[in-house]
C-alpha cells in the first residue's frame, strides 16, 4: 500500500464521467495517496458509487457540489480543503480516463524536489488523438507563450500537472475567471506571470471512443469561443504587464 502523503496529493475533478471514472480512480489510488474526487455536480449516478468507494478506502475522499461549476470551480474547492489541511501541492488529472496514472508518482517526485514549481504535463499524442484537437490546441500554446515572453510552458491545455497550492489559490481567490474549461491556460500564464517556475515532463494521453467508454464534454465553437475570449483577457493584461515581463525576461537570460 501506498503511504499517505502529508503534502501532495491527487485532485480529480469529475463531471458525468461515465463508468470511466472507476478506473480512473482505482489506478489513481494504485499509486498515490491520499486521492481526492470533486464530484461538479454530476447527475450519472457517478457520486453514489464513488462513495461507497470512499468508505471502504481511507485514504480516498469524496467531495460532492449541488450544482456544476465548471472544472475551475470543482478545483478551487479541492484546493481550499487541501489547504486547510496543510497540504502543499496537488496533481490535477481528468476523470475520464485520458490521463495516465502510473506518472503520478514521477510528476510527485519532481514536485518534490521543486516544490516551488509547477510541473506540467506535455502530452504524447497517440493514433487516438483527433486531428482538430491536437492541431487546435497548437494555436492556445502560441497565444500562452507569447503572454507570458516564453516562460517555458510547453502546453497550456494539459490538464495532468502539479500546482503549488498557494500561488494557485491566492489567484484564484483573486479573480473571478478560471472557472469553467479555461482554467488550465488561465492558471498557467497567471502563475507564470507570478514568477513560478516552470517544470515539463512527457505523460501519454488517450482517447476513448464512445464504444470504450469514453465522455467528452468538449464543444468545438462554444469552447473555442471561450477559449479566444479569454486570451484576449490575457493579451490585454499582458500588455499591461509587459515591462515587467521583459525587465525579469533579462535578467533571466
Amino acid at each position: 500500500m501506498t503511504t499517505p502523503s502529508r503534502t501532495h496529493l491527487v485532485l480529480i475533478p469529475s463531471y458525468n464521467p461515465g463508468q470511466k471514472v472507476f478506473e480512473t480512480v482505482r489506478a489513481a489510488r494504485s499509486q498515490w495517496a491520499p486521492v481526492w474526487v470533486v464530484v461538479d455536480g454530476s447527475t450519472d449516478g457517478t457520486a453514489a458509487e464513488l462513495q461507497k468507494m470512499a468508505a471502504d478506502d481511507a485514504d480516498l475522499r469524496v467531495i460532492v457540489r449541488a450544482q456544476n461549476g465548471g472544472k475551475g470551480t470543482a478545483v478551487l474547492d479541492g484546493l481550499t480543503e487541501a489547504v486547510a489541511l496543510g497540504f502543499t501541492h496537488v496533481l490535477t488529472m481528468d476523470s475520464d480516463g485520458q490521463h495516465p496514472a502510473d506518472r503520478i508518482q514521477a510528476f510527485m517526485a519532481d514536485s518534490a524536489a521543486n516544490p516551488t514549481a509547477m510541473v506540467l504535463g506535455e502530452p504524447l499524442f497517440d493514433s487516438s488523438a483527433p486531428s482538430i484537437r491536437v492541431k487546435g490546441r497548437k494555436i492556445s500554446n502560441w497565444w500562452a507563450n507569447l503572454e507570458t515572453l516564453w516562460w517555458g510552458i510547453h502546453d497550456s491545455l494539459f490538464g495532468f500537472r502539479v500546482y503549488p497550492i498557494a500561488p494557485l489559490l491566492r489567484l484564484m481567490r483573486q479573480s473571478m475567471w478560471m472557472r469553467r474549461f479555461d482554467f488550465d491556460v488561465e492558471a498557467v500564464v497567471r502563475l507564470s506571470w507570478a514568477g513560478v517556475p516552470v517544470r515539463n515532463l512527457p505523460a501519454k494521453v488517450r482517447y476513448f471512443t464512445a464504444a470504450e467508454g469514453g465522455v467528452s464534454h468538449f464543444n468545438y465553437w462554444r469552447d473555442n469561443v471561450l477559449l479566444s475570449s479569454m486570451h484576449a483577457r490575457l493579451f490585454v493584461g499582458f500588455l499591461v504587464r509587459l515591462p515587467f515581463l521583459l525587465g525579469r525576461r533579462l535578467l533571466r537570460g
